[in-house]
């Protein structure tokens, strides 16, 4: 071997060395930007991070929400979602997140994502009335105001199909089009389970008289309900309830969508 071969052995294993410390500095610093964009997309523009400080491993954003999928329908929570990475489960293919919010998600949650499937582990969050306005018509009209509480069984999705039950719990609701205030609970429960999901709304107190049964899918989504009041605040509530839906007799109307 001659004289530049022997140089270029002794130096080869200072250059790995510093190949593998660059590597291990650059992942190490990798900035919380390159993770948040994937949250849009995963979910479909639902769930967003913005403003993201820190790195992959160890970071914040600001927490936006879409009921709806269009443009200008987010809606921004107070406080920062925070999170913690997983190292090693990289090296398998698979992220493991712990993520948590202050001050509007009291437990932690955790996130296991692979190419093939991803699970969520249950967990509750506080969310502003103002989300509801994304659903569009007549929500957005409606202008609802009151406490808004999501939580969810553990969530796993396996490509396109979701596993799952998210109950969204309505405390005091109250509108601008509406005298009566409050007008009561609700509670909606959708039922996720692979292609289609069911939808049940149910009321839990109040003058305002809510219910139905829906199915949700790729092609198509139903829903049939009523809406009523109770006798004692029933010409108080005619106007609200001629703008949820078509009358069907008795002081009751009908909740019907198609799409």
């Amino acid at each position: 071997m001659n004289g530049l071969g022997r140089r270029l052995l002794a130096v080869l294993p200072w250059l790995v060395i510093a190949l593998v410390s660059s590597g291990v500095t650059l992942t190490a610093m990798m900035p919380a930007a390159w993770i948040t964009p994937q949250f849009a997309k995963a979910t479909q523009g639902h769930v967003d991070l913005v403003d993201p400080s820190g790195s992959l491993w160890h970071g914040s954003a600001t927490l936006v929400l879409a009921a709806g999928g269009g443009a200008g329908a987010g809606t921004l929570l107070p406080g920062r979602v925070s999170w913690d990475t997983a190292f090693w489960p990289l090296f398998t293919g698979r992220l493991k997140m712990r993520m948590r919010q202050t001050p509007a998600m009291p437990a932690a949650i955790e996130v296991d994502a692979s190419a093939r499937s991803s699970t969520v582990t249950s967990g509750e969050i506080a969310v502003p009335a103002a989300l509801l306005a994304g659903l569009g018509a007549p929500f957005n009209t409606l202008d609802l105001q009151g406490a808004v509480q999501l939580a969810w069984t553990p969530w796993r999705l396996l490509g396109a199909r979701a596993y799952g039950q998210l109950v969204v719990t309505l405390t005091d609701m109250s509108s601008r089009v509406s005298p009566v205030k409050p007008l009561g609970s609700y509670r909606v429960a959708l039922q996720s389970q692979g292609d289609s999901s069911t939808i049940d709304l149910s009321t839990l107190s109040g003058s305002l008289l809510l219910s139905g049964h829906g199915t949700i899918s790729a092609n198509a989504s139903a829903f049939h309900g009523q809406a009523s009041a109770t006798g004692e605040a029933r010409d108080n509530l005619a106007g609200l309830l001629n703008l949820l839906g078509r009358p069907s007799g008795d002081g009751t109307v009908s909740l019907d969508y198609n799409r």
